[in-house]
């Protein structure tokens, strides 16, 4: 009797361990342990708005090719932006990738001759996040590679359309022979181009508009997060902080690994983590996707931010996200920071995140029209730029400056990057009051209408559309509001 109890009572054992055994190998709840790493964050009720990848992928500028050697430059966040990028190229497929040597073709005949459009990238971006924007099927060298640039382009003379990818140390082109699409298409493009203001190309490949452009200058109100607030988002144990006071009157938080330090009167933050593994492999795009994980959860995203390769052909680990008040990007122009998010990473883990803790309000509080320097004037003051060598990318942008009772003033002016990724201001806006000289119709009238005439072949469809566009408005910027909706 006593040797049958044992037996039961041992098989009874043997049955409950192997239940254990199970539970524990596929992770039932409540019998798990949970092992929480010194990379974990607590989780925290969203504090921003949260983006998706797909949302900070954009080009930088479209330049549309009118042919006869004349050109405009449409910028994000207008109508004629959103109606050729989103309406007539993003559904488009581009397969059957063709490499060749950057010199294949003399580019410089088709930027004056042919009718096109490019889409620019600064710096250059993955062709695995460039999918994100773009329907591509390529082989593997082409999936590696970062693209600075696309030329889409009618040839003159004959109803083919060529695209080609620029790759971004400016060696290889890759041209899609099976593109989605039509001599239709880039008329539509051209069409919407011939509504906007021309431009001229400097030798070194600047675009200047032939006379000054209009611009808005605006005032926003504004909140801010309060540094308690970010401080619980990024430490593991808020509770363990201590807070600490600078000589500059910063404050700083640690718990012995991690810092925060807020400065700016509480407006802008420094955030790093030198305990993440420092690994020089690092993969761009891997990188670009935990950033933007990484921001969803720690202070969301303020409008829009389009993702800059920060330290082209470098590691793939800085990223920068440029802010976007409307249609222009918003410049640093310290000592005040404002107009980006930067990120450095290890292997998709974050080592330092800086960011405004400012958040503007739906709407502005006031708008005054302002006018860009076009033509003769912008051109001598390039000229006079000291470190004019050093430019290669001439732009619109805004310029922040905060006011009192929590308002900030945002002036267009004329910014321009150079070559180490600097970016400063060139010119100021004209005056507040300032009315460019009416253009007289006539000679230059008439010399268009010859041009149109011998280009109808290839405009006569676009026209159509670009009227419709223009006749709803499509000169107009987005409303912020308009823009975060579509991105």
């Amino acid at each position: 009797m006593k040797e049958k109890i044992k037996t039961t009572a041992l098989i009874g054992l043997v049955v409950l361990s192997l239940l254990q055994s199970y539970l524990l190998a596929y992770s039932m709840p409540g019998l798990g342990v949970t092992v929480r790493s010194d990379q974990d964050y607590v989780i925290t009720e969203p504090i921003g708005t949260a983006k998706s990848v797909e949302s900070v992928i954009f080009p930088e500028e479209l330049v549309i090719h009118l042919g006869g050697n004349k050109h405009t430059v449409i910028y994000p966040g207008t109508q004629f932006y959103e109606m050729i990028l989103n309406q007539r190229i993003q559904g488009r497929e581009f397969k059957g990738f063709q490499r060749s040597p950057s010199d294949v073709l003399n580019w410089e005949e088709i930027r004056k001759n042919d009718i096109g459009i490019e889409l620019r990238f600064d710096n250059g971006i993955p062709v695995e996040l460039l999918q994100k924007l773009l329907k591509l099927e390529g082989d593997l060298l082409f999936l590696n590679e970062t693209i600075d640039r696309i030329w889409i382009f009618k040839t003159t003379g004959t109803e083919e359309i060529r695209t080609f990818f620029f790759s971004s140390d400016g060696q290889m082109v890759y041209e899609s022979v099976r593109a989605d699409l039509t001599v239709r298409d880039v008329q539509d493009y051209v069409g919407f181009g011939q509504f906007q203001p021309m431009y001229t190309m400097t030798a070194d490949g600047l675009y200047l508009p032939t006379a000054p452009i209009q611009s808005t200058e605006m005032v926003f109100p504004y909140e801010t997060y309060s540094p308690d607030l970010m401080q619980r988002s990024l430490f593991f144990d808020p509770s363990t902080t201590r807070a600490l006071e600078d000589r500059s009157g910063s404050q700083i938080y640690t718990d012995g690994k991690r810092g925060l330090k807020v400065e700016q009167n509480g407006k802008w933050i420094s955030y790093t983590d030198p305990s993440a593994p420092q690994i020089t492999e690092n993969v761009l795009s891997d990188n670009v996707y935990a950033s933007v994980d990484f921001v969803n959860q720690h202070g969301g995203w303020d409008g829009v931010h389009r993702f800059v390769n920060a330290l082209p052909g470098g590691e793939g680990k800085s990223m920068l996200f440029k802010q976007y008040v409307e249609q222009y990007p918003v410049i640093e122009t310290p000592p005040f920071r404002y107009g980006y998010m930067r990120l450095t990473l290890q292997q998709g883990v974050v080592t330092e995140y800086s960011r405004s803790l400012i958040t503007l309000g739906p709407q502005s509080e006031s708008r005054k029209v302002r006018w860009l320097l076009g033509g003769e004037a912008l051109q001598q003051s390039l000229n006079n730029y000291a470190r004019r060598s050093e430019v290669e990318a001439l732009f619109p942008a805004l310029q922040a400056s905060p006011m009192d009772d929590n308002l900030i003033r945002f002036t267009p002016v004329w910014a321009v990057r150079l070559t180490d990724g600097t970016e400063e201001v060139l010119v100021d806006a004209y005056p507040n009051g300032y009315e460019p000289p009416q253009e007289p119709v006539g000679a230059d009238g008439q010399e268009t209408a010859d041009a149109d005439s011998k280009e109808e072949t290839d405009t006569t469809a676009a026209g159509g559309a670009g009227a419709a566009a223009l006749s709803s408005g499509g000169v107009n910027p987005l409303k912020a509001s308009d823009w975060n909706h579509m991105r």
